[in-house]
């Protein structure tokens, strides 16, 4: 029975991949890849950074299988609510694990599939690939290799501890951080970030950001969130410039 093997591959940079990730890398036939190319037609910086990955640890070309991703409502309207974002997410969710399915049906072997950081945060391989085979077209297994995640990264860049001193520290999304801040959270560490704007309200709470961890355009930025807030924008607006994406995460601790 052919193994379908989620690999964490670290939050971009070439060094962060796991010796595990590599030997993994090298013993799958192909890799499948979801294409997020944009409507200009440029290719998706993503897949190209995957490539260079890659490069760096395989012993032979790979083989790519590319997959187109399909469209996700990303409009206000659409996303206006949680039940409309997750419909939103739901229906995108079912789009792709159409897509990779067929895609698994026409090849064979071992598939690999490349999964930023962790793949136990915030990613949404495992579940597709368990819909895939509940469906009972493809058969395989399905095993998973942790990969270092970017709150790793962001904690190891500013030597830092994401919590302090017996206290929790809560993972959520910048979407959720209002909701985070409502519960007393104390130390909240935030990833899929689409926009700086909910900082606005946190103005004397301490942060730690970084952006494209690991890679050749990282950058930091740590201080009181009223202090640095140009900054950040600033500094992720350049990285995304220079890089083609931007991938930040960033821990916030609340003022004493």
């Amino acid at each position: 029975m052919r193994r379908i093997r989620v690999i964490g591959i670290g939050s971009g940079g070439l060094d962060q991949v796991t010796v595990e990730a590599v030997r993994a890398m090298n013993e799958v036939a192909y890799f499948l890849v979801t294409d997020k190319r944009g409507k200009d037609g440029a290719p998706d910086p993503l897949v190209v950074a995957r490539g260079e990955i890659l490069a760096r640890h395989l012993d032979h070309e790979p083989v790519l299988v590319i997959v187109d991703d399909p469209e996700r409502d990303r409009s206000a309207d659409g996303t206006r609510s949680a039940a409309d974002y997750d419909r939103a997410v739901s229906d995108w969710h079912a789009a792709r694990t159409d897509a990779w399915e067929q895609a698994l049906l026409d090849h064979d072997g071992d598939a690999g599939f490349l999964v930023w950081g962790d793949p136990a945060f915030y990613d949404s391989a495992i579940r597709m690939l368990d819909r895939v085979l509940a469906r009972g077209r493809v058969e395989g297994e399905v095993d998973v290799l942790p990969g270092i995640s970017s709150l790793q990264v962001l904690a190891a860049r500013h030597r830092i501890v994401l919590h302090e001193v017996g206290q929790p520290v809560h993972v959520t999304t910048g979407r959720r951080l209002a909701e985070a801040v409502e519960q007393g959270q104390p130390n909240i560490a935030v990833m899929l970030n689409r926009s700086l704007e909910p900082l606005d309200d946190l103005p004397d709470w301490q942060i730690w950001w970084g952006a494209n961890l690991g890679t050749e355009h990282e950058r930091l930025v740590a201080g009181r969130v009223d202090d640095v807030r140009a900054e950040l924008e600033r500094a992720r607006a350049e990285v995304k410039a220079a890089a083609g994406w931007v991938m930040d995460a960033y821990l916030l601790r609340r003022p004493s």
